[in-house]
């Protein structure tokens, strides 16, 4: 790992402070760097926000020639670290969140490739551990609210299950009645949000519930898949009621004696793309720009709330993406992939992809992390990291040691949150997996592509594209230079890895420690 954009001096001044802050806390540090804190007596608070398509290049803060302004995200790094090599577990939706609550990579469950359709029952098991379930039997409050896409059991009016599918507009579903194994049952003492913006039924639902009934049939000029909607659904309104829930919820832990997690899974800048009037023209990327300076806007919103309430010395903040973005310029709440380049603006900016892909511009996305007097200010770190990795570094966080049947695929990164450098990397290597169910493996500076790159969403990749590719990602970062014939040792190497990775059903090693 490399840290930049502080001084040295600032940046061991920084690690002092934070190491005797962390020991005030109850936590201790071994002469190895944090790798073994203990954080049992003052336990932090964390919010986790993940936004929903949003690009490594739409933060100013990381892309000189991004459109649109971020001011509150440029806040956030500079109060703490940001990750240059961070990915999501997939490069499309569903496999992510499952990744980012359970430490385990999505392709080991029945879902190969592709996102939850509307009506899918849950993909998380009943038994399998998450961040929430983790964080709650260790005495926080969790909460979840936002965009769901895990899948539930809805009822139904007629006996017959509520057949899931593209397109399929649940008329049997009846929301008078409880919604079976959703949130609320892995891991969350709350929920609030909606399973999919552009999904039915167009409601909010709250724990268990439907708030209302849907009745009404959304029209047809209405973005979305069929189904039922409240009356006078209004699809601007989303993002603002769940940024006002989450900062009611933040207001309503001030001075509470446990500590909380916060999980808020964003609806935005994901379509249906729809910034409310305040944040409209603000941006030089159309519509799409101003929701994602929208987004931005919700960041802040969460930061002033902890400020104002006086958490925010002691509460380990992570916003993060859940993939690439498709780069839709916001037409119609939508646009072709790709559109929003018009503007002069690249979501991916200088990497190869887009949301889907298994290039680095489907699955890196941007990262910064926040934790005053822990992690230090105006750090960047080149650590590649991966989302999967949130279960792990809640273990080390409290010290307390997960069991071997649990996140196998997550690895600690708490070092390098709080600024260690390392002789070699934190993660043995990162699974990269494409929409349509593409491998890649990334180990070092190398990256090994079994497959022609493309997601789906860009095209099935052209006839051009070898069936194998390597990159070296330190020195093409576009992914231009295919090094397979130069290096079919490496080529022989990652492949022999990602298959035992497969085979035992874990990458991280059993017997872990924190």
């Amino acid at each position: 790992m490399q840290i930049r954009d502080c001084s040295r001096r600032e940046f061991l001044k920084t690690l002092g402070i934070g190491a005797v802050s962390l020991a005030a806390a109850g936590c201790t540090t071994s002469s190895q760097g944090p790798s073994r804190s203990r954080c049992s007596a003052r336990k932090p608070n964390i919010v986790f926000i993940l936004a929903d398509d949003m690009g490594y290049g739409d933060l100013a803060c990381q892309n000189p020639d991004s459109k649109v302004p971020t001011p509150n995200l440029d806040r956030l790094a500079k109060q703490g670290i940001r990750f240059t090599d961070a990915h999501s577990p997939s490069a499309v939706c569903t496999p992510t969140r499952y990744g980012v609550l359970t430490g385990r990579y999505c392709w080991r469950t029945r879902l190969k490739r592709g996102v939850f359709r509307p009506w899918d029952p849950p993909l998380i098991d009943e038994d399998r551990p998450t961040v929430g379930s983790f964080l709650k039997q260790h005495g926080y409050h969790t909460a979840c609210i936002g965009k769901w896409h895990l899948g539930w059991d809805w009822p139904s009016k007629d006996d017959k299950p509520v057949k899931p599918g593209w397109g399929e507009p649940g008329w049997n579903a009846d929301f008078t009645g409880p919604i079976a194994n959703g949130p609320t049952t892995r891991g969350f003492d709350y929920y609030f949000g909606t399973d999919v913006p552009n999904f039915p039924p167009y409601c909010f639902i709250e724990n268990d519930r439907t708030i209302g009934v849907p009745t009404v049939k959304k029209p047809d000029s209405m973005f979305g898949s069929p189904g039922l909607m409240l009356e006078g659904w209004d699809l601007t309104q989303i993002l603002p009621g769940l940024q006002k829930k989450a900062v009611e919820y933040i207001n309503g832990h001030a001075g509470a004696g446990a500590p909380f997690f916060l999980y808020f899974p964003l609806t935005a800048p994901h379509t249906p793309i729809a910034p409310a009037e305040a944040y409209r023209r603000k941006s030089q990327a159309g519509a799409y720009g101003d929701f994602v300076h929208q987004v931005d806007a919700v960041v802040g919103s969460v930061l002033d709330a902890l400020k104002r309430n006086g958490l925010a010395e002691n509460t380990l903040v992570i916003f993060t993406s859940d993939n690439g973005s498709p780069g839709r310029d916001g037409t119609n709440m939508s646009g072709a992939v790709n559109s929003v380049r018009r503007f002069g603006h690249n979501p991916s900016y200088v990497y190869r992809g887009i949301k889907a892909d298994v290039w680095d511009g489907g699955h890196r996305v941007p990262f910064i992390a926040r934790w005053p007097g822990k992690i230090p200010p105006r750090a960047v770190s080149t650590e590649p990291i991966c989302h999967v990795d949130l279960m792990a570094t809640c273990s080390a966080i409290l010290g307390v040691e997960l069991p071997d049947d649990a996140s196998e695929d997550s690895y600690n990164i708490l070092p390098a949150l709080l600024g260690a450098e390392f002789d070699k990397p934190t993660r043995a290597a990162v699974v990269h997996h494409s929409g349509n169910g593409m491998f890649a493996i990334r180990q070092g500076k190398w990256k090994l592509i079994l497959g022609r790159g493309s997601g789906g969403w860009s095209g099935k990749g052209k006839k051009t594209d070898p069936p194998v590719q390597l990159y070296n990602m330190r020195g093409d970062k576009s992914e231009k230079k295919n090094l397979c014939a130069e290096h079919p040792e490496v080529v022989e190497r990652l492949t022999k890895l990602l298959a035992k990775y497969k085979k035992e059903g874990r990458s991280h090693p059993p017997g872990r420690k924190v």
